[in-house]
């Protein structure tokens, strides 16, 4: 679905904006140990860095709702931003939910992959194995990177849709 939000400097962002190239949706809650696995080990700054280098749109999206877990103001994202030293293209705010219930997110983290053509390409875990202990990164599939592997090579995705896991998004 299309949507259009502010990210953590104000600027708005659009699936629009970003026609023509692939775009990753990262369901983010700071506070997630789900979510700590894969940044505290620099596994999801390297995915950021990785493909934002081959153009993909990384929009990392919080859609806790103010007062519940993970909920972020702008400058409060932008400090996350550089605590954790991340990647992605924006981080935006979703703090009503809209857009985290239009696609569905249930989890952080939640995965999904939109190809140019505007068709969503992969959804769900990051990973193949569902714990938040980073020791286990390195024996798990990453979906995500196979998916986008496949996909920038021209291939149709292996896998395009896991069940998610983590903490859930704390909507309103």
């Amino acid at each position: 679905p299309e949507f259009s939000l502010a990210d953590s400097t104000g600027t708005t962002r659009s699936l629009a904006d970003a026609k023509g190239k692939f775009v990753v949706l990262e369901w983010f809650n700071k506070d997630c140990p789900f979510v700590r696995k894969q940044y505290d080990s620099g596994n999801m700054q390297r995915l950021q860095e990785a493909y934002t280098a081959k153009g993909v749109v990384w929009l990392t999206v919080v859609s806790s709702a103010p007062g519940k877990q993970g909920y972020v103001t702008p400058e409060e994202a932008n400090a996350v931003i550089r605590e954790r030293q991340a990647h992605q293209t924006a981080l935006v705010l979703d703090p009503d939910g809209t857009v985290g219930r239009r696609y569905g997110a249930k989890t952080t983290p939640h995965m999904f992959i939109i190809n140019p053509a505007g068709t969503l390409i992969y959804a769900g875990a990051i990973d193949s194995i569902p714990s938040a202990d980073p020791a286990d990164i390195a024996g798990a599939e990453n979906y995500v990177r196979h998916a986008l592997d496949e996909a920038l090579a021209g291939r149709p995705v292996s896998v395009s849709s896991t069940a998610s896991y983590g903490c859930s998004v704390k909507y309103d």
